[in-house]
């Protein structure tokens, strides 16, 4: 909605090519009047000036009360002023138009986490879940929430599937003071050897560097060091320092050649060496996005180029014909009535077009997480 502007495909009128009439249309646009105000608000918000940004969104939500982008960013700077019950409000407000809001029920749950209700914040986030299996975030902000309610393995089993989900949530949770609770456990210490294989993945060798980058403490990290080769997930190597010779360490070939390589180049910038199947979904799931805001934006020309990628048996047409064989047929006839009828077709087809890309994009996530494993 707050994107860039909708191409025309059609010739366009005198209205449209006429600058006086533009403008009055404008000022008289309740469209173009919210993305106006939209747009002032994020930039104040990046600015951190949250009561402007506040007051704009409310000048927004007079023209269309139930617009859902403006109240989501209506409650995120009400809670970042602390004002805890005005972001509530919002994002019940958001959750009356749309039940099944995961981000609303995720942020909720931050709201109640703030005011030390862990048990509503678990309520919360736990239906965020329902809503969307895959919200990595909300897996994470469950264990937080368990691990404050002395839930100990529960906590431990929502952070392991956050972490299946997006391996960052590993390195996040190190340092994270909400897991006090379960440090000790068992389970936390594999996941230290998790945070600790995604470093060496990442091109980090020397137990300096892999301390550095996890945040983990020094015995820590030699502890899962010695764990991962003991079970033969790394190998370690020796490299001359000066006169003297100190440990490195890396993938052993098996799990490299499964779980990839990230080669560090200039300035500690990597560079990844994914495998074939690992590659092929990365490449559908940025697709995917691609496909999603050039829908959301009108663009018609954009589409139907985005939906080459899932047709083209050179790029992702052979995966979806194996994978999506019913969504791939699809896209082929949304392709043919786009060029047909263009805009009027994106409008009337626009929710189903999403919803059916966006079921793709969930079993691609699933997909992706099986092959890292």
């Amino acid at each position: 909605m707050f994107g860039k502007k909708n191409k025309k495909i059609e010739k366009k009128t005198k209205e449209e090519t006429d600058p006086v009439v533009t403008k009055e249309t404008s000022l008289v646009d309740p469209s173009y009047n919210i993305k106006k105000l939209f747009k002032k608000g994020i930039n104040l918000m990046a600015d951190e000036k949250l009561d402007d940004a506040v007051e704009v969104f409310e000048q927004a939500l007079r023209i269309e009360p139930d617009n859902v982008e403006v109240l989501m960013k209506l409650g995120y700077a009400r809670f970042h002023l602390d004002d805890h019950n005005d972001a509530l409000k919002v994002y019940d407000k958001v959750l009356e138009v749309d039940v099944t809001n995961p981000e609303a029920w995720n942020l909720k749950g931050l709201v109640h986490y703030e005011q030390k209700k862990y048990a509503q914040a678990l309520d919360a986030v736990n239906k965020a879940i329902e809503s969307d299996k895959t919200y990595g975030m909300a897996w994470y902000n469950k264990a937080c929430f368990l691990s404050l309610l002395n839930q100990v393995p529960e906590s431990l089993q929502a952070l392991k599937h956050s972490i299946e989900i997006d391996v960052k949530n590993a390195r996040k949770s190190i340092r994270d003071k909400d897991f006090t609770n379960v440090r000790i456990e068992e389970g936390f210490k594999r996941i230290q050897e998790v945070v600790v294989l995604e470093s060496i993945r990442q091109g980090y060798h020397t137990l300096g560097a892999i301390v550095w980058t996890t945040f983990l403490d020094k015995v820590d990290a030699e502890s899962s060091l010695r764990k991962l080769l003991e079970k033969g997930l790394i190998v370690q190597n020796e490299k001359r320092d000066g006169l003297s010779k100190i440990p490195i360490y890396d993938l052993a070939d098996n799990i490299a050649e499964k779980i990839g390589k990230e080669k560090i180049g200039m300035f500690g910038i990597t560079k990844k060496k994914l495998p074939k199947p690992v590659k092929n979904l990365k490449a559908m799931s940025q697709a995917i996005q691609s496909a999603k805001e050039a829908i959301e934006d009108g663009d018609i020309e954009k589409t139907i180029k985005s939906f080459d990628e899932f047709i083209d048996p050179t790029k992702s047409g052979e995966q979806m014909i194996e994978n999506f064989f019913e969504e791939h047929r699809e896209i082929r006839l949304w392709k043919i009535r786009l060029n047909d009828r263009g805009e009027d077709y994106i409008i009337d087809n626009k929710d189903k077009m999403i919803e059916v890309l966006e079921n793709v994009e969930v079993t691609i996530t699933k997909k992706l997480r099986d092959e890292i494993a």
